[in-house]
């Protein structure tokens, strides 16, 4: 069996015989996997490798682009400045981004970008792979654009394009760009290591993605939307090996992290605004999670979403429960919060699976410790 380095609560030995398991079976190359239970960490693991060559183990402070996971962390900026006031989700993106108003977008909500309603999944303009790293560009185009559909009357995940919109409104609140005030409101009073925006000095920690398998467009049929959104530019998953990709922000997609740090953010959650003596929201600041905004067929992903204030919520098909929230990210990637069992549960790994929807890795060790948790 696989090697599993790190340190878990005996409950939870199935946590860890999960790990094992998929990187006995190479599901798996390096991973690593971080459970908290009331504010405190009891599974913190990782195995494997850094890459397939398998030419250095996976380590404690091995980092790896998390993808989409890397929204709950844009979320959370969000929520933090609601709490203080500073932003209302109900009020129009245009009190904050006034040039936001152009093309019939005076009525978007903040809380439309929030919920990947407001219409801009993607770019009309085209964009070369390296302008995700002009902010200015990036966020001028969106401005300036109409929505592909009334903002408000459905859901198309907005992959790339939400963290621009959203960290561009938290840019005209706060004078700085979200990678620098995560770096300082959120991270750094936590003593997380994530960032959004790699700084050069962290490169030798990382293990950079293995690409998944292609997929076959003939069988997924997208949409126009899936098309239009995921094409320009191309969602490569070979942008992470670039440098541009890594120092700049991008807040949809480029997070780099690990377990340990995503799950010690994201208790945050989990603890009702607090999270190992750090409080970062008031009690109440976290229940505009829940608040549902929307609840379908996503345009984008063409399969059910339900969306409460960014995070997505509870369904048939991620029956998670009434107080608990997830988001995951391209390749596999997640994060599930329950404040109801007060359980925090992250899987970081570098070997992509296809499809943006994820894939059953981590859901099998999320299943794994809320099993533990029953032992209880």
């Amino acid at each position: 069996m696989a090697d599993i380095e790190g340190s878990w609560d005996r409950r939870f030995d199935g946590v860890a015989d999960t790990l094992a398991a998929s990187l006995d079976a190479g599901t798996d190359v390096g991973a690593s996997v971080a459970v908290f239970l009331e504010g405190e960490p009891v599974v913190d693991i990782w195995g494997g490798f850094v890459d397939e060559c398998h030419s250095a183990p996976w380590q404690k402070d091995t980092l790896a682009n998390v993808w989409s996971t890397t929204k709950t962390m844009t979320f959370l900026c969000a929520l933090m400045l609601a709490d203080r006031g500073e932003l209302d989700f109900y009020a129009p993106v245009a009190n904050y981004w006034p040039e936001f108003a152009d093309r019939g977008k005076e009525g978007v909500e903040v809380r439309h970008l929030m919920s990947h309603t407001a219409g801009l999944p993607g770019w009309t303009e085209h964009l070369e792979p390296e302008d995700l790293a002009d902010w200015e560009k990036c966020t001028s185009l969106l401005a300036a654009q109409e929505p592909w559909w009334e903002p408000g009357t459905a859901s198309g995940y907005h992959a790339v394009t939400q963290g621009y919109l959203i960290g561009e409104v938290v840019r005209r609140i706060t004078g700085v760009s979200i990678g620098n005030w995560f770096a300082s409101e959120v991270a750094g009073p936590l003593g997380a290591d994530f960032s959004i925006g790699l700084p050069a000095s962290e490169d030798a920690r990382v293990s950079m993605v293995i690409p998944p398998p292609p997929l076959d467009l003939e069988t997924l049929n997208p949409s126009e939307f899936a098309i239009r959104a995921m094409t320009n530019p191309l969602l490569d998953a070979t942008y992470p090996h670039n440098e541009w990709w890594r120092r700049a922000e991008i807040p949809a997609a480029n997070g780099h992290g690990n377990a340990r740090s995503v799950a010690l953010i994201q208790s945050i959650i989990t603890g009702r605004g607090e999270a190992r003596g750090v409080r970062l929201l008031s009690a109440e600041g976290c229940d505009a999670i829940f608040d549902e905004q929307s609840n379908g067929q996503d345009l984008v992903l063409d399969m059910p979403c339900r969306f409460g204030m960014g995070y997505g919520l509870s369904t048939e098909m991620m029956p998670i429960g009434p107080r608990a929230c997830f988001w995951g990210g391209y390749g596999g990637s997640l994060i599930v919060i329950d404040q109801e069992t007060q359980l925090t549960v992250s899987y970081v790994m570098n070997r992509m699976e296809s499809g943006l929807a994820g894939d059953i890795r981590g859901a099998n060790i999320v299943l794994a410790a809320v099993m533990g948790l029953a032992e209880d």
